[in-house]
């Protein structure tokens, strides 16, 4: 992802089915089911996913008990977009529907109903049916202005992430908190889980490589929910000038950082299934190089291929379609590897290891978008120099360890290890 389009709200947001998203296809393992038919009337809509047993996932939205009191009487800003759900009815449904005051909708990359291409920048608009007023939070104005709060008090955050540090989602959490903490605002985030949350791997951020696909020293797997890294935002003091912002969090009930969950929603266009969330944090690496990751084809982020690629027994053609409307090698016959049915592995660079070497353009093979995917300008003359995947990794290990003792102390959730 690094990428919105902000659509109208032409009616009442998410609620027909015209707007609802597809559900991410995957096994049904520990899936949290999308919930009843979204509500049609005024009544309010205080909606919970159909298994609500004592034992049941719930996550921070679904939980209004534990929010609505907090909102009420209250001039609310929303940072949503179109996983913001509580079973099928939207976050902005259920808020309107229970009569709290929404002055105005943040929409982070790919906008806020998801759908608009990686980078693509989007204009701010006022909804013709609600008179809400939408505000990109991607493109030149990626922090919430003094003047854009002026007339809120909260602001809350429910979007779903998938853990990976160069999801800018949570970049857009960095800046509503910092936003937040110099203009004394409050912020309250609705955690969701955080489907590679069960590990933590790569290298960590080097800050002089810091850019918005990479603000704060963490691995590009970094095992943190969005709350958990709101604490860890807060707690470490990486707030502009140390600030820390007046954070409240509802953390989802029933989660472990050990619990498989299957995303009932795509999270941004190119990541369509659970296939695609798991292999994204190996994959997105390749957005530094000259090879497709799928996008402009029906497996985004499930298979690779370059006109480069020496072996030329698996092909596909991106082609522009809607999300990727101009991907790399558009039109051009790529070869590769389908990675769609394999059991998709944790974070590795064996990948990229395999396409530099096997690369008829070794010398064009890698862009300076490498260093601050990567977040350390090391990678890349790793892999050139021909290290193999172990010796890289020895590399990561005293950063990766001081880090994995910092993320302890902000843990809501019992730990995979």
């Amino acid at each position: 992802m690094f990428q919105p389009l902000l659509v109208s709200l032409s009616f009442l947001l998410f609620s027909l089915p015209s707007c609802q998203r597809p559900a991410v296809n995957q096994p049904e393992t520990a899936r949290v089911e999308t919930g009843k038919p979204a509500q049609t009337t005024n009544q309010p809509v205080t909606e919970t996913a159909p298994n609500d047993t004592e034992n049941a996932l719930k996550t921070g939205a679904e939980q209004t008990e534990r929010y609505l009191n907090l909102l009420r009487g209250k001039k609310i800003a929303l940072v949503v977009n179109q996983t913001s759900l509580i079973g099928k009815t939207h976050l902005v449904d259920s808020l309107l529907a229970h009569k709290i005051r929404i002055v105005k909708i943040f929409a982070p990359e790919h906008g806020f109903r998801g759908e608009a291409d990686a980078g693509a920048h989007i204009k701010n608009e006022t909804d013709s049916k609600t008179g809400l007023p939408l505000v990109s939070l991607y493109g030149k104005n990626k922090k919430p202005t003094p003047e854009q709060i002026a007339d809120v008090e909260i602001i809350l955050f429910d979007i779903q992430d998938v853990g990976v540090r160069f999801y800018t989602y949570i970049s857009t959490l960095h800046y509503v908190m910092e936003a937040a903490a110099e203009n004394n605002k409050q912020v309250l985030v609705l955690d969701r889980p955080n489907p590679n949350g069960d590990y933590v791997d790569g290298p960590v951020l080097d800050l002089k490589n810091t850019s918005f696909v990479g603000m704060h020293p963490i691995p590009v797997v970094h095992g943190l929910t969005v709350a958990e890294l709101a604490h860890m935002l807060n707690g470490e003091k990486w707030l502009a000038g140390g600030k820390q912002c007046n954070l409240e969090v509802v953390p989802v009930k029933n989660y472990t950082h050990k619990t498989t969950y299957t995303l009932p929603v795509k999270p941004s266009p190119n990541l369509p299934n659970q296939q695609s969330v798991r292999l994204y944090p190996s994959l997105g690496l390749f957005e530094g190089t000259n090879v497709s990751v799928g996008r402009g084809t029906d497996k985004p982020f499930q298979q690779l291929g370059s006109p480069f690629y020496k072996d030329t027994t698996y092909a596909f053609v991106p082609k522009s379609v809607p999300g990727a409307t101009n991907p790399p090698h558009l039109n051009t016959r790529c070869y590769g590897k389908d990675l769609s049915k394999i059991e998709a592995p944790k974070f590795t660079v064996s990948y990229l290891i395999d396409f530099y070497r096997n690369s008829r353009q070794q010398d064009k093979f890698f862009n300076s978008f490498l260093t601050k995917l990567s977040g350390t300008e090391a990678l890349r003359k790793q892999i050139e120099a021909g290290l193999t995947e172990a010796e890289i990794r020895k590399t990561w290990q005293p950063d990766l360890e001081r880090y994995k003792t910092m993320r302890k102390k902000y843990l809501l959730y019992p730990n995979f290890e």
